[in-house]
């Protein structure tokens, strides 16, 4: 009687370790089916290392804020020693190209053709006017369908004239300034717009990949009619989620490691941060952006319907109102409110710190807090509604 009580009681001991193992067994398998999957469909590998270098390359070389060389039309009336001066600092500086032209009438064809954007001209008291300590009359006209443009050249332009008017004062003294203003870029002291734009891209990358892919999963299997099969095995839904979700969660990874390697070597975007703080904001900013495509396909069981989805309610919002683009500060007030509940907004913002400013953990323990509750919130959703019934298909 004792013998048996004792090998009941051995038995007990031994079968929930057994019963563990048997549950990672069938992970495990889960895992491996999906990342053969993966393996075998080609466009995974588009997914995972074409598609990222494109859309890296695409937005870090054709996505730019910087203006670049601006054509400027001169149309001096004046003539005179001073206008020439200033027309040639405008000729030799690293901003412009000037073209002359004879007449306001050419001046205006080339701007309406897009040949230049802008017109410098002289008045033809120019050089009167100031010889006789007077104000010279001088007019710079932008094309306005470019407001950004239009902005560089009237900033250029101020620039260029008030460093023009400190040495060619009447006499050619230099005329000393009670104020100087010194001009500092920090964190990004070349001022570069790609080193600005390459980390939003990124954020953008991993929401296409995590959202975009992740939304077909489940709605794949429905439609391939292997998700009936998957039901009938023993198998439970915390398997089928982590089944799905650690293979995706490994590939968009691979992305990010790919994406920051670029970012360094092919556009030069330095990197001030740690390692370990670049792991940690993608793992869970990954984790958000899996959660919000797996409820897409649990919930959408078409892949055409669940792409369109993840492609409205990721990749775009992504693209336009995380920051990578326009500042967020100069949307309305509505849709400043609304980006506040968009991971992209606080996974951008942290990207762009950790690259160019180091680790910030005022920045960086907000956002961590918003996508793990977010991740945890879209990974429960996503359990609850993963139901093994099939009386529950709509």
């Amino acid at each position: 009687m004792e013998a048996g009580i004792a090998s009941m009681d051995t038995a007990a001991e031994v079968r929930p370790p057994a019963v563990r193992r048997l549950w990672l067994r069938q992970l495990w398998a889960l895992i491996v089916k999906e990342f053969e999957e993966i393996v075998r469909d080609p466009s995974s590998y588009l997914v995972a290392g074409v598609l990222p270098l494109s859309f890296l390359l695409l937005f870090g070389y054709g996505i730019t804020l910087d203006a670049g060389i601006l054509k400027l039309a001169v149309l001096d009336e004046s003539g005179g020693s001073r206008s020439l001066s200033l027309a040639a600092d405008f000729a030799h500086s690293p901003w412009f190209e000037t073209f002359h032209v004879g007449d306001m009438e050419t001046a205006g064809r080339q701007m309406r053709d897009s040949a230049v954007q802008g017109v410098l001209v002289f008045r033809g008291d120019f050089d009167q006017e100031l010889a006789a300590g007077r104000t010279g009359a001088l007019q710079v006209i932008v094309d306005g369908t470019e407001p950004n443009t239009a902005q560089y050249i009237r900033n250029y332009s101020q620039g260029l004239i008030s460093d023009w008017q400190m040495t060619a004062l009447p006499g050619g003294r230099a005329h000393p300034t009670p104020v100087a203003l010194e001009t500092r870029y920090w964190y990004n002291p070349t001022a570069k717009s790609e080193r600005f734009l390459v980390p939003g891209a990124i954020t953008v990358i991993m929401t296409l990949i995590g959202t975009l892919l992740t939304s077909l999963v489940f709605a794949r299997e429905w439609e391939r009619g292997t998700m009936e099969a998957m039901i009938a095995t023993p198998v439970t839904r915390l398997q089928l989620l982590l089944g799905k979700l650690i293979p995706y969660f490994c590939m968009g990874m691979f992305s990010m490691a790919l994406c920051a390697v670029a970012a360094v070597t092919l556009f030069e975007v330095p990197f001030r941060g740690s390692l370990w703080a670049l792991l940690l904001l993608s793992t869970v900013f990954m984790l958000s952006a899996l959660g919000q495509g797996l409820l897409i396909s649990v919930c959408l069981r078409g892949q055409l319907v669940a792409a369109e989805a993840g492609l409205f309610s990721g990749f775009l919002p992504a693209l336009m109102l995380s920051g990578f683009v326009f500042d967020i500060n100069s949307m309305p007030e509505a849709l400043q409110w609304l980006t506040r509940l968009l991971p992209a907004r606080y996974f951008n913002t942290c990207l762009r710190t950790i690259f160019l400013t180091g680790d910030v953990w005022s920045i960086f323990a907000p956002s961590l807090l918003f996508m793990g509750l977010l991740a945890a919130i879209l990974l429960g959703l996503v359990y609850k509604n993963l139901t093994k019934r099939l009386d529950t298909r709509s």
